[in-house]
């Protein structure tokens, strides 16, 4: 049998192995050389920028455009609810603003006052509550009379001396009638008098020490200010109540000038967004807080519904108006907005969906309205709801 040659082999294995073990070794090569180029960060040239930069501002949005004026697209316009009026030029009355004030008609409304010191006891219904109706000549409460132990004393004293003195006399009186037929008619009549003179004294301070003081509604209305609870001690002359017709409500302004009195054809107040006219009741002829005061109330019954929503006391602007008028375009107040140089502007439509801003001059109107005298043109679009947000686009 032939024997193999051993060592020829072993050569061609060993022959046959080595390219394994080299390509093996450069596969774990090329393997750690991607690791590395994945892991480490990758720079581009110039021009070839891909990094972090946020994106550029849509030119479909609304935005401020280089002049000034603002690009809004209509669907912003419907979602921030823009409205506009045409412009219109007119005659409207030249009209000056002052302060004041909600008071009462002094012929429907009243204050109730305790006429004497003492203790607040609650009325048949209890103590009225604000907003409570009433009626003339209801009891709203008592006052317990409070006077001092030595005061109180001395009347019970009193009390009991005269309550002696008209027994006495009650019986004199009864023994002279029945002497009437010697006893002369005269005497009779002196003993009836004094008894009934020491009975009406005896009743008098008797009333006097147990009746209370009645607090009477002097007019029709409602309850506009409480200032007292159950039990509370008050003295002579306070106010506890005060009522008022929500219907028969005055508005007072302060006039600073006397020569306004002579010019004067009717005021407005702006209640909510209403303009609500008043009519010129009249003027004091007397200073106070160097101003005359100035009366109007309201001429039908929509205005007084619309009056009876305020508060007596509470502030607010008249528009007094002249019998003069100027030649102006009447807008909205709420369309007059201010500029970074805190001038006076509204934002006129140009176009579809571009809005410019118009510095203009302008006049207090009604309390609702304000008219623009210059920097406006007649049958421009006025941007009347919204324009706070067209002024806020930046």
């Amino acid at each position: 049998m032939n024997r193999l040659n051993l060592p020829s082999l072993e050569g061609h294995r060993a022959a046959s192995t080595r390219p394994l073990k080299c390509s093996a070794a450069r596969l774990r090569h090329m393997a750690l050389l991607a690791a590395l180029t994945l892991g480490a960060p990758a720079f581009a040239g110039p021009g070839h920028d891909h990094g972090d930069a946020p994106p550029a501002a849509s030119s479909n949005g609304p935005q401020r455009l280089p002049d000034g004026s603002v690009f809004l697209p209509k669907p912003a316009q419907r979602q921030l609810g823009v409205r506009t009026v045409r412009a219109e030029s007119g005659q409207h009355p030249r009209s000056t603003e002052l302060d004041g004030r909600v008071v009462m008609d002094p012929q429907s409304g009243g204050r109730v006052q305790a006429l004497i010191a003492g203790r607040v006891e609650a009325g048949p219904r209890g103590l009225p509550e604000p907003g409570q109706a009433v009626r003339k000549g209801e009891v709203l409460a008592w006052v317990q009379p409070a006077a001092a132990p030595l005061e109180r004393a001395s009347q019970s004293a009193q009390l009991a001396e005269l309550r002696a003195a008209q027994q006495l006399a009650e019986k004199r009186l009864a023994r002279l009638r029945e002497l009437s037929d010697t006893i002369p008619r005269k005497d009779i009549e002196a003993a009836e008098s004094e008894a009934s003179s020491a009975r009406a004294r005896a009743q008098a301070i008797g009333a006097g020490l147990t009746n209370r003081d009645p607090l009477v509604a002097p007019v029709s209305g409602v309850i506009a200010s409480s200032a007292v609870v159950a039990g509370q001690v008050v003295d002579a002359r306070e106010v506890i109540f005060e009522i008022v017709d929500p219907q028969r409500l005055r508005i007072e302004a302060l006039a600073y000038d006397p020569a306004l009195l002579a010019d004067i054809a009717g005021a407005s107040v702006a209640v909510g967004d209403a303009r609500v006219p008043l009519r010129f009741i009249g003027a004091a002829r007397s200073l106070r807080e160097q101003a005359l005061p100035l009366a109007f109330g309201s001429q039908t019954q929509a205005q007084a519904d619309a009056l009876a929503t305020l508060a007596v006391g509470q502030p607010l602007r008249v528009q007094v108006h002249s019998k003069s008028t100027v030649q102006a375009i009447a807008v909205p107040q709420s369309a007059v907005m201010k500029n970074a140089a805190n001038q006076a502007i509204v934002w006129v439509k140009t176009q579809p969906e571009h809005f410019a801003p118009r510095t203009v001059t302008v006049v207090p109107l009604d309390g609702v309205r304000v008219a623009v005298t210059s920097g406006l043109k007649a049958g421009e679009r006025v941007a009347t709801q919204g324009a706070t947000l067209i002024n806020q686009v930046r």
